[in-house]
């Protein structure tokens, strides 16, 4: 694929996660993202929020690109009864608990991801400026496709039966023929 930058487009997103108390003993805490920041400087498990065990960081600031050939795929995200945008996390090395890889607009790329089983996708809620962005970028390079329904040709291929199976194979008799047949030949 030729990479045209006239239809590509990227905005910093910052990436808030929340963790709040596990609810099993071998859990001890259970992390979600929670939110996303358009336009976010760059930030390090930043804390943003507490509200007595539960804590929100502003854990990761990544960019969001979004590809003239993906049109679609954002427009079907933005038809979505809560437009979102989708979260791609891996467990964390060191210190941090999750490392944040990914924030796509792609409903078809995030399901990508699930499909490893690698990954952590988490679906948050696009804030309405982020929504505009993504539209503003679709009405600008959507291209409505047009089905073409394939023709058949016209040539009747179930009026030969063939059955003698492949002309390479040396064989001394029709090796689908039925065995009511082949009992025949035989007496």
């Amino acid at each position: 694929m030729i990479h045209n930058p006239s239809m590509y487009r990227t905005m910093p997103v910052g990436i808030v996660l929340r963790r709040t108390p596990g609810v099993t003993r071998w859990a001890k805490w259970h992390w979600t993202a929670s939110a996303v920041l358009p336009g976010a400087g760059q930030a390090d498990w930043r804390e943003l929020r507490r509200e007595d065990e539960a804590v929100e960081y502003h854990a990761a600031t990544v960019t969001l690109e979004l590809h003239g050939a993906e049109t679609e795929a954002y427009l079907h995200g933005l038809a979505a009864d809560v437009p979102s945008v989708y979260v791609v996390m891996r467990p964390g090395t060191g210190e941090r608990p999750l490392d944040v890889t990914l924030v796509t607009a792609s409903p078809y790329e995030a399901q990508d991801y699930c499909d490893s089983g690698e990954d952590i996708v988490e679906k948050v809620p696009m804030p309405p400026g982020l929504a505009a962005w993504v539209y503003d970028f679709i009405q600008e390079f959507h291209k409505e496709e047009v089905f073409v329904k394939r023709k058949r040709d016209r040539k009747r291929v179930d009026l030969v039966q063939d059955g003698i199976g492949d002309p390479r194979v040396g064989k001394a008799a029709d090796i689908y023929a039925s065995p009511a047949l082949k009992r025949r030949r035989l007496s």
